[in-house]
């Protein structure tokens, strides 16, 4: 016994070493377990930091009022479809680049990942161009009061008009995440988040609601702009962009884009319910509500993102496994991973249930907004195992490049089932934004369950990328 624990604590802190190093590794051969930690790791601190600076960002907004809080969460709706373009674009991408990797072959890896930057290009000068002109009119669309309107315009044209660096820090982070480089991914996400952390209170400080805006692109842009080094930089990581690799490649532009296109709409449709929510929940509970669900959300993206990061290492091993024709290690892999994603969130579930009221106090002293927030805390906490499985599973599947059943999933989940019952309780029993509130948890449970029944399908074995 004197011996087995020393050893195992030896054994533990080795892998924490090699997993932030950044050490190259063969995620298809040797333990699988060794494979998701070396991985999941980084993945789970990069996201880890970023969830930190969402609860930051709030807290110091939150000093502002609820016109300004609610002005930020329904910035932030509206920014999650440039993030599900983001996520759809780094889909396709660590799907790709993970199957070359697997495949043993770092050019066409670098290849695939430089033409996925040119995509993002031209994508982001359309978003960029369009948020800056209609900033108000979105505030106004997603059902936004005068006076946010008024206040947060320039809040939100300055963060739409940042849409480049969102982008581009999420693709490149799952270029490297396809490598099987996390920790580079880890790292360019804590810059840019540590930038935000310091800068945030700073400029709100001096420029008010729009100073958090500004923090928040200097801070992305700093991340993106360690991203590039690195890339470029022979020798420097697993992948080096050289200028070869940009010359357009028709064939493999159409292959990127047929399997990112679901995955954008995989992600457009869930952030897509989420904005309708955040609408239903103004309209029928007014500001206070409003923000107090706003104050909720960044909770609920504080626990969810590091469990995230855990199911990126499911999707890189899926198509790393694929790539290199070993598709039972694949699947034993996403079955680990679901197993350390759910202990994690039986533990959220439990905060978020018993120590809700508390949390939501952190935030804001406005007692009727605390009320809210603390409900909706509650009762979405209620589904966070669903929601661990849930993430995973999908993850695994886009990881195999198989973007368009986690879509037609979200589709069916969200708009056929989530969005109809989330009205019906809350117009039609007249149960208002708690009605929204349950909607969540209930949906979620029901994406849980039909993802995992069509993995255990395994069709996902066959996609070819």
């Amino acid at each position: 016994m004197s011996t087995t624990n020393p050893n195992k604590f030896s054994s533990l802190i080795s892998v924490i070493k090699q997993s932030l190093n950044g050490e190259e590794q063969d995620y298809t051969e040797g333990s699988i377990r060794k494979a998701v930690f070396l991985l999941a790791i980084p993945m789970i601190l990069e996201l880890s930091l970023e969830s930190v600076f969402a609860v930051v960002d709030i807290f110091f907004v939150s000093k502002l009022g609820p016109a300004a809080i609610a002005t930020v969460g329904l910035t932030e709706s509206v920014i999650t479809i440039i993030y599900s373009m983001a996520i759809g674009l780094s889909t396709a991408a660590t799907a790709i680049v993970a199957r070359r990797i697997g495949e043993k072959d770092p050019e066409a890896a670098a290849h695939a990942g430089a033409q996925s930057l040119l995509i993002a290009l031209v994508i982001t000068a359309v978003l960029s161009v369009l948020g800056v002109i209609f900033a108000g009119d979105i505030l106004a669309l997603m059902g936004a009061s005068e006076e946010v309107v008024r206040e947060g315009a320039i809040f939100t044209r300055i963060m739409l008009g940042g849409s480049l660096v969102i982008i581009l820090l999420f693709l490149i982070n799952g270029i490297f995440r396809g490598a099987g480089d996390a920790a580079m991914a880890m790292r360019s996400l804590w810059i840019a988040s540590i930038i935000n952390i310091i800068l945030c209170p700073l400029f709100i400080q001096f420029f008010g609601l729009k100073g958090a805006a500004i923090a928040t692109v200097i801070g992305r842009s700093s991340g993106v702009a360690y991203q590039c080094y690195h890339l470029f930089k022979k020798g420097s990581g697993i992948l080096t962009f050289q200028k070869r690799h940009f010359i357009f490649d028709r064939t493999l532009i159409a292959s990127i884009i047929k399997i990112a296109t679901p995955a954008t709409l995989q992600f457009i449709i869930g952030s897509g319910s989420w904005i309708v929510l955040a609408r239903l929940v103004a309209e029928s509970g007014g500001t206070d509500a409003s923000a107090g669900y706003q104050i909720a959300i960044r909770n609920l993206v504080f626990f969810i993102l590091p469990a995230w990061g855990l199911s990126n290492a499911a999707a890189t091993l899926v198509g790393q496994n694929l790539g290199a024709k070993k598709p039972e290690r694949a699947e034993q892999s996403v079955w680990l991973t679901v197993r350390y994603n759910v202990i994690f969130m039986a533990f959220v579930s439990v905060l978020f249930v018993f120590f809700a009221n508390a949390i939501i106090r952190i935030f804001t002293a406005e007692e009727a907004v605390i009320a809210y927030g603390a409900q909706s805390l509650r009762i979405m906490g209620a589904g966070f195992i669903f929601y661990g499985i849930g993430m995973v599973m999908a993850q695994a599947l886009n990881g195999a490049g198989d973007t368009r059943t986690p879509t037609i999933i979200n589709f069916v989940c969200f708009w056929l089932f989530q969005i109809p019952f989330a009205y019906f309780l809350a117009l039609g029993l007249g149960m208002k934004s708690t009605g929204a509130f349950i909607a969540i948890p209930v949906a979620e449970t029901l994406i849980a369950l039909v993802s995992w029944y069509f993995f255990r399908k395994g069709k996902w074995k066959q996609i070819e990328v």
